[in-house]
């Protein structure tokens, strides 16, 4: 015979606290499973419409479309969740891309140097970023702009029209955007390795939790003993890595660079991570919710391209969906404040 002893009801102070995050947990892991269900649904409807469009090539091409965009949404992430933001993402993949393909053409480079290079760029641009941002006080959106337009000069400047060619790059760089490791492309396994150890890092260790933390409630954090210019810090190194190994599969991947390669990229992969479920003051969502909504976005530009829709329209619909999801964020956030306030005032009515 088993015996089921029934858990006492939470108390004390630490009850609303847990009920707060149990609520926040609820709400975003729904708004992560409404965004599958509706990439789910906007793939099978576009095969009915087209069934090529889930060939084997057309599969393939859609991964590998979406990969460099999921890579810098997960590096987005890390900096939005402590409410702050990096347009700088785009102009890094550039010269990322650039430099290396500058760096490799007409040499035998093995790949491992050229990620390498790529990463060592993109933590350069997230530091400095960073340190403006954390130690300088200066407003994330102000930093990251100004990054952008420097990054951009310096690689029009570097350029000076020039571009890098297939041709001029080693086979085992174009292997890596070309190759697939049982029929899966490397690239998306690359990126999923990546998203999910992330993933992990956020979840199970400290430093990863004080990045919401200090999104949450930044005055709380430093209380709390959250070293916040170090972690701030830290999230732009990241980002700027990602973009920056980003930019060395953008050259694997297509072989041919030029100076403005991922130009625009910035307000997309912002989109993505909101459309995503990280929420833009910071604090909540994941990483996997980030991937979905790049992924989301991807797909609507290769159904709009299988339907000969006009690509203005995903433009458009980029930014519905991001005015959609902040409108979703805003009334999310007052209703669990209201919700939360009565919780608390029960709570202290029967202390």
């Amino acid at each position: 015979m088993t015996t089921t002893v029934a858990s006492p009801p939470d108390s004390g102070p630490e009850a609303p606290a847990r009920s707060a995050a149990s609520l926040v947990d609820t709400v975003f892991r729904a708004r992560e499973i409404s965004i599958a269900g509706a990439l789910i649904l906007l793939i099978l409807g576009t095969y009915l419409a087209n069934p090529r469009f889930l060939s084997d090539q057309g599969i393939k091409d859609l991964l590998l479309n979406s990969s460099i965009l999921v890579l810098l949404a997960v590096g987005q992430s890390a900096v939005v969740i402590t409410r702050n933001i990096d347009l700088s993402v785009g102009s890094v993949v550039g010269l990322s891309a650039f430099a290396c393909g500058k760096f490799v053409a007409g040499t035998d480079h093995g790949v491992l140097t050229v990620m390498l290079l790529g990463i060592a760029i993109g933590v350069v641009c997230g530091l400095v970023s960073g340190a403006l941002v954390s130690f300088g006080k200066v407003p994330a959106l102000v930093v990251t702009l100004g990054m952008l337009y420097i990054i951009q000069g310096v690689d029009y400047w570097w350029a000076k029209g020039d571009q890098i060619g297939a041709a001029e790059v080693p086979d085992q760089i174009l292997g890596l955007g070309s190759g697939s490791l049982l029929g899966v492309p490397y690239l998306p396994l690359i990126t999923v390795v990546l998203l999910a150890a992330t993933a992990y890092f956020l979840r199970s260790y400290r430093s990863g939790r004080e990045l919401y933390a200090i999104g949450s409630s930044p005055e709380a954090a430093v209380l709390a003993g959250v070293p916040i210019r170090r972690r701030i810090l830290a999230a732009y190194a990241f980002s700027g890595a990602v973009a920056g190994f980003a930019g060395t599969l953008w050259l694997a991947r297509f072989g041919t660079v030029v100076a403005d390669n991922a130009h625009g990229w910035e307000l997309t992969v912002v989109s993505a991570v909101v459309v995503g479920g990280v929420a833009i003051t910071g604090g909540t969502g994941t990483v996997w919710g980030a991937a979905l909504g790049a992924l989301l976005l991807t797909t609507i530009g290769s159904v709009l391209v299988v339907l000969k829709v006009d690509s203005f329209w995903q433009g458009a619909i980029t930014g519905a969906l991001l005015l959609l999801a902040i409108s979703i964020d805003r009334i999310v956030n007052l209703r669990m404040t209201a919700a939360l306030r009565k919780r608390s005032a029960r709570h202290g009515n029967g202390a």
